[in-house]
């Protein structure tokens, strides 16, 4: 990986180093929310849950006409505008003193890292050829893993120095990006729609909903999130009910920890090699041992087999995750690639929905439950994956035919 990423350019690698910073930013103030939001505004554990999954989902929502953006506006100054709305983000979060300014800036902090993630995604396909897309998608996604590994952890230790420090570190950072990216930073990099183009926001939505494929691995992906989103909340909240909290929370921890160690060693390996070509049978792959994973889970009585059967589940994440991005990337018109991304990006509200239904399913049927829903999902996500891929092997045959 490290030889690929010398051969990059400096717009690459700038952009790379975006994803790897602002997501350490992110994950170092994420997880101490839950005991800022309860030790300062005094809130339950519910509202807690109903602030943080809210705005998150919010922010995804949003991030739809985010993605319209990228395609009308300069990179260069998006990627700024996104930096510093994120950055400020933090900051105000700090400084709040009522919930609802708290809130705003939580929703911010999600928007602007949204489009942020699609800019960048944007700015691949603008300098890469098509055939090494999925090579640069596996190793943002390790950096990005390494992100989310190592953030929580600097912010825990933060937090017992003081509790305003993750802000300050997570502002810092995206302070010390906006000021990279402003001397180093891509001006020449254009957004893809033609600046003559009227911005017909709900007549381009209106355009999307017509095309089959993307609708359909929009919703294999939502889907398909909802398993692999927040396995962690959902895992945790089955092993709260079946074990002690202290084996609970052992487990989960080991857990947690080897499903981080995996994408970091494995998925540049394993995602550079899925190609275009056999698209369809990686993720028939993935999707299997995200079954595999998940049946595992459910019979796992030792911490040996709930390690198997994570390690299984990562793989699956593995390929299914950059076979996504590969399949917009396909279907994306080069003038409609922001807004292509930002639907995709839509998918991450299965993530915000995996925990809430298993609350559901536990509080009302037997633990274990959850895993024949989960195994569901992974089988309905499947289906339209296909119906995606049908959809593009048709597309394809007949501009064959014409050609």
């Amino acid at each position: 990986m490290l030889r690929t990423l010398k051969n990059y350019s400096k717009t690459i690698k700038l952009l790379l180093s975006g994803s790897l910073i602002l997501t350490l930013a992110r994950a170092i103030t994420l997880p101490y929310l839950v005991i800022y939001l309860s030790a300062y505004f005094t809130l339950s554990v519910v509202d807690i849950g109903l602030v943080i999954g809210s705005s998150l989902i919010v922010g995804s929502l949003l991030s739809l006409y985010g993605g319209y953006l990228v395609d009308r506006i300069a990179t260069y100054r998006l990627i700024l505008a996104c930096v510093a709305v994120f950055t400020l983000g933090f900051i105000g979060a700090f400084a709040a003193q009522s919930l609802w300014l708290f809130y705003l800036c939580l929703v911010s902090i999600n928007l602007a890292y949204a489009v942020f993630d699609i800019a960048v995604k944007a700015g691949f396909a603008q300098q890469l050829p098509v055939a090494e897309r999925s090579e640069v998608f596996s190793i943002k996604y390790t950096l990005t893993n390494i992100g989310y590994a190592v953030g929580p952890l600097l912010g825990a230790w933060l937090a017992q120095q003081g509790s305003s420090l993750p802000f300050v570190l997570s502002s810092a950072l995206g302070s010390g990006f906006f000021i990279l990216y402003l001397a180093q930073g891509a001006r020449h990099l254009t957004p893809g729609a033609s600046p003559h183009q009227p911005p017909a926001f709900l007549a381009l939505g209106r355009l999307l909903l017509r095309d089959h494929r993307l609708i359909c691995f929009t919703l294999g992906g939502l889907l398909s999130a909802v398993v692999f989103g927040q396995f962690s909340a959902y895992l945790s909240q089955y092993l709260v009910v079946t074990e002690s909290a202290e084996v609970a929370y052992s487990t989960i921890s080991t857990l947690v920890a080897t499903n981080a160690l995996l994408v970091i060693t494995l998925q540049y390996a394993i995602g550079r090699r899925i190609t275009p070509r056999h698209l369809k049978q990686w993720l028939a792959v993935g999707l299997s041992l995200f079954l595999l994973g998940v049946g595992g889970f459910a019979l796992s009585t030792s911490l040996p087999l709930w390690m198997l059967s994570m390690t299984l589940f990562t793989l699956g994440e593995i390929i299914v995750f950059p076979a996504e991005y590969m399949f917009i990337d396909l279907i994306a018109p080069e003038s409609l690639r922001g807004l292509y991304y930002g639907a995709q990006n839509l998918s991450s509200l299965g993530g915000a929905l995996g925990p809430i239904l298993c609350g559901m399913v536990l509080a009302s049927h037997p633990a274990h439950w959850i895993f024949y829903m989960l195994g569901a999902f992974i089988v309905a996500g499947g289906l339209f994956y296909c119906l995606g891929a049908a959809q593009l092997n048709k597309a394809n045959t007949a501009a064959t035919l014409e050609g």
